[in-house]
Order: structure tokens, then C-alpha cells, then sequence
């Protein structure tokens, strides 16, 4: 089994490098090659591989991410977001679409996942959310390369399970960033949380302890 995960993963290596230099290539062809351009990966949109410039981040950008890491970690506790009703808590249990359209709802869900280990998941789809809503192109081609670096590329520790197919299109899409670069994967992150995890929230006791807390009444003064 062990053998088998590293020949798979040697196998994921070579997909991303192709597809790295694929980007480099089509670039050129474009008049857009960086003049310092001598390893593909260091300068595509992919960066997949292990080479010095995954570990060497410009000062600016370390200070950005840690501010955006710290702004993401504040709301993930589901008793920091706004209080649910208990009309709306009961809502969730109806279907996955009411969760994700809560913002209680999302934020108690993505606590949920956080015991799962599964936390990415939500992560990468509200990424997904914000990159629709940016209409600067520059800002929109910077998230896409952040996104694709935190959870898109096998080397991040919060890299999402996406299938071949969607890999491919993330790629291709890659060569021209816009605010819909991941709609198939974000797509496929929303149906598998659907399928996979939400059912087991609602039947979490984290769940039935919230509703008996919206269902108690309130202490007498």
C-alpha cells in the first residue's frame, strides 16, 4: 500500500510539472515569459512543484497571508457568528442548501468539519465565493495563484480532493485566471461535502445540543 501512495503521488508530480510547463510554453508563445524565467514551475501559474520558490515568500506577502489566516481563524467558531434562530437551525436540517446560505449555518458546518479534519473543504468553497465577487483583474489573477497554492497544488497540507477531470480544467483555466477559474472544482467540493459530511452533521450531537439550546427558554430574572 505504502508503494503504491508514492507511485501515485510520483504520478501527480509529473501531471503538475507537464501541465506547469504547458503554462510556461503557451506564455512564451504569447510574448509573456518573465525574463528570469529558468525553471518553469517558479514562474507559472501551477506551482507544483518542490523548488525554492514555494519556501521563499517576499515579506509583503507573508505578512498579507498571516493577516488573511488571522481574519479566516475568527470566524470559524460557530459561537462567534451571528446567533441562529431556531427556526433557522431547524431549517438546516431540510437540506444542505439552507446550511450554505446561512451565515450561522456555514460557520457551525465549518466547525463541524474542523473535527473531521475536513475543514479545507469549506475554506476552499467560501475562497471560491469571495474570488467570484472581485472584479479587479489584477486582484483576481493574485487570488487565483493564492488559492491554487492553498488548495489546489499536492503540496499544500490543505489540498482538497479533486478528481483528474477537474485537475484538467483547473489548468487549462490557469493559463487565462478569472473570478470563475474554479467553479468545477467548487462544484465538486459542495457536492461532496453534501453527500459525504453533511448528513453526518445533522446527525452530530453538536447539532442536537445547539437546537436544545435555541429551544430552552431563557433563565427567569
Amino acid at each position: 500500500m505504502g508503494s503504491e501512495r508514492v507511485e501515485m503521488r510520483k504520478r501527480q508530480m509529473q501531471v503538475h510539472q507537464e501541465a506547469a510547463a504547458s503554462v510556461l510554453q503557451a506564455r512564451h508563445r504569447m510574448g509573456n515569459t518573465p525574463t528570469n524565467a529558468s525553471n518553469a514551475c517558479c514562474f507559472c501559474w501551477c506551482c507544483c512543484c518542490s523548488c525554492s520558490c514555494l519556501t521563499v515568500r517576499n515579506e509583503d506577502e507573508t505578512i498579507q497571508q498571516t493577516t488573511i489566516d488571522s481574519k479566516t481563524e475568527k470566524t470559524t467558531n460557530c459561537e462567534e457568528s451571528p446567533k441562529p434562530t431556531v427556526e433557522d437551525a431547524h431549517s438546516w436540517a431540510v437540506s444542505f442548501e439552507k446550511v450554505m446560505k446561512s451565515a450561522a449555518g456555514r460557520s457551525c458546518f465549518r466547525q463541524f468539519l474542523r473535527t473531521e479534519f475536513s475543514e479545507e473543504n469549506m475554506m476552499f468553497w467560501l475562497a471560491c465565493e469571495e474570488l467570484k465577487k472581485e472584479t479587479n483583474k489584477t486582484v483576481v489573477e493574485e487570488k487565483v495563484r493564492q488559492i491554487y497554492e492553498d488548495f489546489i497544488s499536492i503540496l499544500s497540507p490543505k489540498e482538497v480532493s479533486l478528481d483528474s477531470r477537474v485537475r484538467d480544467v483547473i489548468n487549462r483555466n490557469m493559463l487565462e485566471p478569472t473570478s470563475h477559474t474554479f467553479d468545477d472544482a467548487q462544484q465538486q467540493i459542495y457536492t461532496l461535502m453534501q453527500r459525504d459530511s453533511y448528513p453526518r452533521f445533522i446527525n452530530s450531537a453538536a447539532y442536537t445540543d445547539l437546537l436544545k439550546s435555541l429551544e430552552e427558554p431563557p433563565p427567569e430574572p
